[in-house]
This record gives structure tokens, C-alpha cells and sequence, in this order.
């Protein structure tokens, strides 16, 4: 009996290192589970014909070519339009705007990913909290709420629902209609929006962005470029001796013969023929005006002359999953050089970042507070790693192509949905036709995959099949059951969804949804019922990920966008989760009946 259990520990050991090292944060999540999918193929748990057979599983296919779709729909400027209509839909009432940016968010997120979803409508949120003259965190929480409730109806509607679905159908079960699980779904999300608009206002604070914590709203930035005349008598000072380190004016470059300075240190000496460019809030230029300091082009009388300036905007930008510069030193960007723009501060979490040092490293979810002329920003955000959140916003370049995304998406959904072919065979022909028809370019196909996401996802399905093949699927079946003796099929449906929930909350939704669905159906076949309900809790609880802004994407989008503290997920998303998590166990019954099975002698 020992022999029997040494895999199912080691399996169990691996599997608790794995978490750890995504609760830790030790290192990124793709990378953990390729290690711990390597170290079961070492410890001989897994064969190499076992890890190779996840790559015939559909679900990630289908994932990655329905990210492609999504960023289709995205460019063409679908998701766009529905932004312009909330400002006229919302007029000047918050509560309106609040009822309008989730049922905005709930209608589309069944039909196209939700993190896209968030990224184009949190700049239109953020500027029509401007224009109520009131915090855009009164409202981003909801908008991430809204999509994750909105990504529960179809089976396309979040990953997680694919990903469940690919690992029961490895398990025998037969594969969910496209809007199977939708009638439940529609009344949790209702539910939980009713919950949200009358809650929302109580629990959310007002707290300030990134750009008014460090820049203010009432005095406009310019970038300036002087230069130091003949018998200037700033020649041989310092920067600082010269008051351009002062509070208010930071020199971005200094030019010197052929030779350029980014960011050069306040004890630099200045000399006669230096260009410097400068950025700085009008008043203190004005300061520097009045001080006698700078002149005009041509007037000798002045220690330094204005040769151009420019109006210069700061915009808070976000950068995101796929992003190039995720974990990348600040050192390598070189930002100035590339784009002409300023990085003033970095906002993560609960702290803002002022001081930027040459070897700090972005995140996903970080907010960019960065400074520069229209053209230089636009540049910027049209490379695709970061998202702007405030000005600066690029429109979309293909809206005549619109109608050909709508109809892509539209055609995979009822055709899966009348089992014309299977869903992963239909994204593919749709990703054929919205590049054939140019709604999206090849790069940016590629760019749209989270490949770290794809990764992971086949390594937690590697690691399915270890759980599944050393038994400890079915011994932590057999313990749940012994925990729960005397508990009927509906108390234990309840307690996978609670249980389910609160895993999600510290960890990936999609790796919770890989390691639960096992369980649970190896739960359903030792209790002699339909595996199907307890599947459909998974895939509802996995996605039930509102107490934290770490356990679902777009709530670490939000996280930072909106200056959000951690405690302000917690007050509102813990009851959140527990209504409707019990919601769900009182509705998935009535769908998918607790009944017998019947097995063949």
C-alpha cells in the first residue's frame, strides 16, 4: 500500500511547489509549470507520449485563435464604438454612467475576451469620470466585474470555459453546447450587477490617478529646448547652479557637439553651445521668464534662448499582458531615444514609483505616467506594448472592416452552436478570414496571443494527466468525500463552488480550473451521480474571482489604472463571491440534474 501511495505524494508535493511559486511570486507562471512538468518527466510520472498528447487537446488552439478574433474585433473599432455610446447613453448622472459601463461590459464580454474588453473602455471610463468631474476608481472595479460576470454566459466567453471543457472531454464526458451554460449564467450575472450598482457607491472609494498625484490638473507641461549663447554666464555651472534641477524643470537631454546626454546628472557643467531640452510646468517656465534667465531666439541679452517649444501632454498609459517590455530594465527601452517621451513615474500596486532607476523592471498591469508632444505619444502607443489610458488615445485605422470581424465572430458562434463543426475548427477559419481580409495584420495576430498564457496552459494539462495517471485525483476525491460524510450531492456541489472560488482568488483561474475539473468528476463517479453539474461549478467558480486583483486579469488591470488599495476589491467582491457562489449551487440543479448514473455491469 505504501508503493501504491509514493507517486500520488510526489505528484502532490510538486503540484504544492507549484503554487507556492505562483503564490511567491518566485519566478513568471509559464516558467514554474514547464519546470514542474520537467521535473514529473524526470521523476518518470509523466512520459514523454503523455506531454505530448496535451498538444492534441483543442482548448488551447481554440484560446489562441479566439485571442486573434478578439484583437480583430478590437482594431476594426467595434469595442471603440460601444465606448463613444456610453458617454451619450450615461449623460451627467454617476449612477447612470455606473448602470451603463456594466451593462455595456456584460452584453459584449460573452463574445469577445474580456481583458481586450477592459483595455479599450477603461480610457472612455476614465474620461467620462473626468467629465462628472468625479474618480474613475467609482468605476473601473465594476467595469472588470461586469466582463468577468459577462465572460461566464458562452462557452467563448473566457478561457476558463474552454480550458474545463478540454479536460472533461479528455475524461469521457461529452462536449458543452456554445450556449449551454448561458440561461444560469444570464441570471448570476444580473444578479450580480443588481448587487454591484446598489453596493458599488458605498464601498468604493475616490482616490486620485497617477497623472493628478504627480502632476496636478491645473498647470499645463511644455518641452523646451534652450541653448547656452556666447558670454552666457551660466557657462562653467551647474544644472543646478543654473536652477535647472529645481522642483518643476528636469533637463531630459543635453546636447554637446555630436555628442548626446540622456537624463545627465545635476552637477553637469554647462557650456557655451550646449542644447538642452527640458520639460516643465508653465508656471515654473514663466519663473525662468521672469528671472531674466531665458530669452527669445535672437536676443543676446539672456543666459539662455528659447529655440522651440513645444505643448507637451502627459498621459498615463497601461502596460499589458503580452507586452515586450514586461520584465525588461527600464535601461533597455530607452524611451527618449526611441520615442522622444519622458518616463516621469511608475504606478504597481499600492505604491508609486517617482524614483525610476536604470535596472527597474516593468510588470504587466503597471500605469506608465509619461510626458510628450502628441506625435511622440501617439508613436508610442501604436507599438502595441502599452495601452493609453488617458489622451493620446489611437482611434482605430480599419472601421470599414468592421462588419467582417462582426460577422467572423458572429459566424463562429452560431455555427458552433449548431455543431456545423466543432468550435476550435471554426476559430481557426475565422482567424483565416480576418487576416485574408486585412481586419488584422500578422504581427498582430501574433502580438494578440498571450503566449504565456498558452504556455501554461498545456504544462497545467500535462500535469492533469499526472494527477489523473499517480491517483491522487481520485484520493483527493475520496478524502473530500470522507470530509463531507453524510453531506448529500448538493452540499458537496457547494463546496466544490466555494472551494473553487476562494482558490482562484490567490491563484490563475486557468490553473485552478485544470486541477479542480479532475477532482471534481472523479468526486461525482465515487458518489454514483452526473459528473456534468459539478464540471459546470468549476467553470463558474473559476471564473468567480472578485476579492483580490490577482486572481483574474482584468482586475489587475484595473488594480493599478484606478490607485486601488487591495482592501477595495475585498469589501465588495467577498459578499460578491458568496452570493454568487451560492447562486449557483441553488441554479445549477435545475439545469443539470443531481441524478444517479446508472453504470453498466
Amino acid at each position: 500500500m505504501a508503493a501504491e501511495l509514493i507517486n500520488p505524494i510526489l505528484v502532490a508535493c510538486i503540484i504544492f511547489l507549484l503554487l507556492l511559486a505562483f503564490v511567491r511570486e518566485w519566478t513568471k507562471p509559464d516558467t514554474a509549470v514547464v519546470v514542474a512538468v520537467a521535473v514529473l518527466l524526470s521523476l518518470g510520472l509523466l512520459d514523454s507520449k503523455q506531454v505530448l498528447s496535451v498538444f492534441s487537446n483543442s482548448a488551447p488552439i481554440t484560446i489562441a485563435a479566439l485571442f486573434i478574433i478578439s484583437a480583430a474585433l478590437e482594431k476594426t473599432g467595434c469595442v471603440a464604438k460601444l465606448s463613444q455610446w456610453m458617454g451619450g447613453a450615461a449623460g451627467q448622472s454617476e449612477r447612470k454612467l455606473l448602470l451603463v459601463i456594466m451593462i455595456t461590459a456584460l452584453v459584449i464580454s460573452p463574445f469577445i475576451n474580456n481583458t481586450p474588453v477592459v483595455m479599450v473602455l477603461m480610457p472612455a471610463v476614465i474620461t467620462l469620470a473626468a467629465r462628472l468631474q468625479t474618480s474613475p476608481s467609482r468605476f473601473l472595479i465594476p467595469l472588470s466585474y461586469a466582463t468577468i460576470l459577462g465572460g461566464m454566459m458562452t462557452m467563448v466567453g473566457t478561457s476558463t470555459n474552454i480550458l474545463v471543457d478540454g479536460v472533461a472531454r479528455d475524461m469521457g464526458l461529452a462536449p458543452f453546447n456554445m450556449f449551454e451554460i448561458t440561461a444560469p449564467a444570464i441570471i448570476l450575472g444580473f444578479l450580480g450587477l443588481i448587487f454591484i450598482y446598489f453596493s458599488a457607491p458605498k464601498f468604493l472609494p475616490l482616490r486620485e490617478t497617477l497623472a493628478q498625484q504627480f502632476m496636478g490638473v491645473s498647470d499645463r507641461a511644455f518641452m523646451t529646448e534652450l541653448f547656452v549663447p556666447e558670454k552666457s554666464r551660466l557657462a562653467g555651472k551647474t544644472l543646478a547652479e543654473a536652477k535647472l534641477g529645481q522642483a518643476g524643470v528636469a533637463v531630459l537631454k543635453l546636447f554637446r557637439n555630436d555628442e548626446a546626454v540622456s537624463s545627465p546628472p545635476i552637477n553637469t557643467r554647462l557650456k557655451v553651445g550646449d542644447r538642452l531640452i527640458v520639460h516643465s510646468k508653465g508656471s515654473t517656465m514663466m519663473d525662468l521668464h521672469s528671472s531674466d534667465l531665458v530669452g527669445l531666439q535672437g536676443n543676446t541679452n539672456h543666459d539662455l534662448e528659447m529655440l522651440r517649444r513645444k505643448d507637451a501632454i502627459v498621459i498615463e498609459a497601461i502596460v499589458g499582458s503580452s507586452s515586450r517590455y514586461v520584465q525588461r530594465p527600464i535601461r533597455d527601452l530607452d524611451l527618449l531615444a526611441r520615442y522622444g517621451i519622458h518616463l516621469i513615474a511608475v504606478h504597481r500596486k499600492d505604491a508609486s514609483i517617482g524614483d525610476i532607476v536604470d535596472d527597474f523592471q516593468l510588470q504587466f498591469g503597471d500605469v506608465l505616467l509619461v510626458e510628450g508632444t502628441p506625435a511622440q505619444i501617439k508613436r508610442f502607443c501604436e507599438n502595441g506594448d502599452v495601452f493609453a489610458l488617458t489622451e493620446g488615445k489611437v482611434t482605430a485605422p480599419r472601421q470599414h472592416k468592421a462588419p467582417i470581424a462582426l460577422g467572423v465572430m458572429a459566424g463562429v458562434m452560431i455555427l458552433a452552436a449548431f455543431k456545423i463543426l466543432p468550435i476550435e475548427a471554426l476559430a481557426i477559419m475565422g482567424v483565416a478570414v480576418v487576416l485574408a481580409t486585412g481586419c488584422i495584420r500578422s504581427d498582430e495576430a501574433y502580438k494578440s496571443i498571450e503566449w504565456p498564457l498558452i504556455v501554461m496552459i498545456f504544462g497545467m494539462l500535462a500535469i492533469s494527466i499526472a494527477m489523473r495517471e499517480s491517483g491522487l485525483a481520485d484520493i483527493v476525491a475520496r478524502n473530500l468525500l470522507y470530509l463531507g460524510e453524510g453531506w448529500g450531492p448538493w452540499w458537496i456541489l457547494l463546496a466544490v463552488i466555494l472551494l473553487t472560488s476562494m482558490t482562484t482568488e490567490i491563484l490563475s483561474n486557468n490553473a485552478v480550473a485544470v486541477l479542480m475539473t479532475p477532482i471534481v468528476i472523479e468526486l461525482a463517479q465515487h458518489m454514483g451521480v452526473d459528473a456534468r453539474p459539478f464540471v459546470v461549478g468549476v467553470m463558474f467558480a473559476a471564473s468567480m474571482s472578485f476579492a483580490t486583483p490577482i486572481g483574474y486579469q482584468t482586475n489587475t488591470l484595473v488594480y493599478s489604472a484606478g490607485n486601488y488599495k487591495f482592501s477595495d476589491f475585498a469589501r465588495l467582491g467577498i459578499p460578491l463571491n458568496i452570493l454568487l457562489g451560492i447562486g449557483a449551487a441553488l441554479l445549477i440543479p435545475f439545469f443539470w440534474p443531481l441524478v444517479p448514473v446508472l453504470t453498466e455491469n
